[in-house]
């Protein structure tokens, strides 16, 4: 009786021992999970449930039971099925979607009820696993059991425009003009790596959570600076700035002069993230203590992140949850005075912030374009970057940037060292695309191949080609000639820009007028190819030849008409009648007898009086204008060669003639 009395006494030790480890295993787990130290987090779930050593199930042992009477005051942990959720949970926060997807899975078989956004969440890692097919399926089931219309349904229902967006993208044309890889190994390592920010001498500042070997505080986000030239890193060293332990900062951002820092810090509150914006200033080789920034920027009881100085110096874009936005965290920007404080701050409005998340603003000052992350408009899924075109207080609609720029996972920080017009010339990228738990650096570059402008050149009478016509291109910055081409013979001409720029094309060709035709930048930068509007130019018609007017006479010496001249002006004036549109000029001639002065003012009354016989006769006078030439246009000799009278050369030089000046 004794042995069996000592057998069951060592039993119910190893059932109170283990209960023991596997609740303090639970306890650890859960204190992690609420200051969201996922790494921590899953270690521990990991080993709370791998003492089970079987499957999950509703109706599974409870490893308490058995020392309930012996912790009575223990503090409350979770359930075994709140355990594998976390996990999920943990996996997913750790972008390690692999993982999180099957304890999604085994949470919905076991109790979908208790838990109605697993099915949400495993959908989510199913797209981000590149499952698309079963991503969609999942988001459908989800939608068709979830009972809410609320936020989590709306992002459902944009997940499944997302996968067709994926579809989409996947099949573009361009992706061998992509290059995308993994930054330098240096700059990966364990841990995360993320919020490039590069400096005017070229240096990069980053954040990262890898192990600090003089610290040894866990996974702390700190600001690392590194060398950084042809695509490789070196000298990799924590930025000289003050941060005092279990504080985490990153999120940096710098003013044009290079003086004045701008950097996130935060800090978990009973399980909560709170983070704010600091900055600090240059002083030699380091940085001064930094200063928290007041309440035109840190609202409290509000999250405030992610700063970056626009090139002016002036204006502070950064992401915040603070009262006043469309929901989530907005994009803001604040006025920044001549010392670097923030003046005023204001929301970006509905252009740029959706209900759901902005983060991370970025501004390409060759480009004029802010590029920012949002898991609120239709993308590839997570976060996708868009880009906006323009400036705080004008900022157009934002454009999805695609894949590859953006992947299936959360795709945040955006940085380019592009000064031209390529603003995919060189850049660094925070994203999970390629990680099972953290954000990464990777280098992104896009060929951008010279940009194809075309045009034709036409008739503006007849709208047919004008071939041969030779077409200057002009820059209208530099006011300086680009190139010069001859249509060919459809009246076409091309030619290739390394950008597109405002320009002018004037045409020249025999025959015609010169003309000219503007080319504006197209709203569409990135489109390889554009055709000018057409160019036409005015043929050079020669002027009407003047109709003698036979038979008009007038007193000898005067300009009143005679008599037997109203048959000849009676049939112009018929003529007009027919012809309601036209316009004449009459002009009268003499011969070279008397002075020129004599002769032009003769013969300006004369044609005055032919003016005067159609007005009287019911012509518009509008229609009519009149000219006197005098002598100046002989149309034969008044004289011989022998230098003797010609008679019959000045009759026909005393003479009254119309032109059609319109038809």
């Amino acid at each position: 009786m004794k042995k069996i009395f000592v057998t069951a006494s060592m039993v119910l030790a190893g059932l109170v021992s283990y209960g023991q480890f596997t609740y303090d295993y639970l306890k650890a787990a859960d204190q992690y999970y609420k200051k969201e130290d996922y790494n921590s987090a899953v270690q521990y779930y990991e080993k709370y449930l791998g003492t089970k050593n079987k499957a999950f199930r509703r109706d599974s042992y409870k490893p308490y039971a058995a020392v309930t009477a012996s912790r009575k005051t223990a503090a409350p942990v979770s359930s075994e099925q709140q355990a594998v959720y976390k996990l999920a949970e943990s996996y997913r926060n750790l972008h390690n979607y692999g993982k999180a997807a099957p304890y999604y899975e085994t949470v919905m078989e076991a109790d979908k009820n208790s838990f109605p956004l697993a099915g949400y969440y495993y959908a989510v890692s199913l797209r981000a696993l590149g499952k698309y097919e079963d991503a969609e399926k999942a988001f459908r089931n989800f939608l068709n059991g979830y009972g809410s219309k609320d936020g989590y349904s709306t992002a459902a229902a944009r997940e499944v425009d997302n996968l067709s967006f994926i579809n989409g993208q996947l099949k573009r044309n361009d992706l061998s003009k992509y290059e995308v890889r993994k930054a330098p190994a240096a700059l990966n390592t364990t841990g995360a790596s993320y919020a490039p920010c590069w400096t005017a001498d070229g240096a990069l500042l980053f954040t990262s959570t890898r192990p600090d070997p003089d610290r040894n505080k866990g996974y702390i986000n700190r600001v690392y600076t590194a060398d950084y030239a042809n695509g490789q890193a070196s000298n990799i060293r924590l930025l000289t700035l003050s941060q005092p332990e279990l504080l985490h900062q990153g999120a940096v951002s710098l003013t044009p002069d290079g003086q004045q820092l701008f950097l996130t810090r935060w800090h978990i509150d009973h399980g909560k993230k709170i983070t704010s914006i600091w900055t600090s200033r240059k002083n030699g080789n380091s940085w001064s203590e930094p200063v928290q920034l007041d309440a035109t920027i840190n609202v409290p009881g509000s999250n405030t992140q992610q700063p970056f100085v626009l090139p002016d110096g002036k204006h502070l874009l950064y992401a915040s949850d603070r009262p006043g936005g469309q929901g989530g965290f907005d994009l803001w920007c604040a006025v920044l005075d001549e010392t670097g404080k923030p003046i005023s701050t204001s929301n970006l409005g509905t252009v740029i912030n959706t209900a759901e998340n902005e983060q991370a603003p970025y501004y390409h000052a060759a480009t004029r374009t802010l590029v920012f992350s949002t898991d609120g408009r239709t993308g590839m899924g997570g976060y996708d970057f868009f880009s906006s075109k323009g400036e705080p207080g004008n900022f157009q609609t934002p454009v999805n940037m695609g894949y590859p720029v953006n992947s299936v996972k959360d795709d945040i920080y955006f940085a380019s060292r592009s000064n031209n017009r390529n603003l995919l010339d060189d850049v660094l990228l925070g994203t999970d695309r390629a990680a099972e738990c953290c954000l990464e650096l990777f280098f992104l570059h896009k060929d951008r191949p010279a940009r194809q402008l075309s045009g034709i050149v036409v008739a503006c009478n007849s709208n047919t080609p004008v071939a041969g016509a030779e077409v200057r291109i002009i820059d209208t910055v530099r006011h300086t000639v680009v190139t010069t081409r001859n249509t060919a013979a459809d009246g076409s001409y091309a030619f290739t820009m390394d950008e597109y720029q405002p320009l002018v094309a004037v045409a020249n060709a025999d025959g015609y007028t010169s003309s000219s035709q503007r080319i504006d930048v197209p709203a569409d930068e990135d489109a390889e190819a554009i055709t000018a509007p057409l160019l036409c130019l005015t043929p050079i018609v020669p002027p009407p030849s003047p109709v003698t007017l036979e038979d008009v006479y007038y007193d000898y010496d005067k300009s009143t008409l005679k008599p037997e001249s109203f048959t000849a002006l009676d049939k112009l004036v018929a003529l007009l009648n027919e012809n309601p549109s036209m316009e004449i000029e009459l002009s009268a001639h003499t011969d070279s007898i008397g002075t020129k002065r004599y002769n032009q003012r003769l013969s300006e009354a004369r044609a005055k009086s032919c003016a005067d016989y159609l007005i009287e006769k019911g012509i518009d006078r509008n229609r009519l204008t009149y000219k006197g030439y005098g002598a100046s246009m002989p149309i034969a000799p008044n004289s011989l060669p022998d230098g003797t009278d010609n008679p019959e050369g000045r009759q026909k030089n005393r003479r009254t003639t119309f032109t059609v000046l319109k038809k």
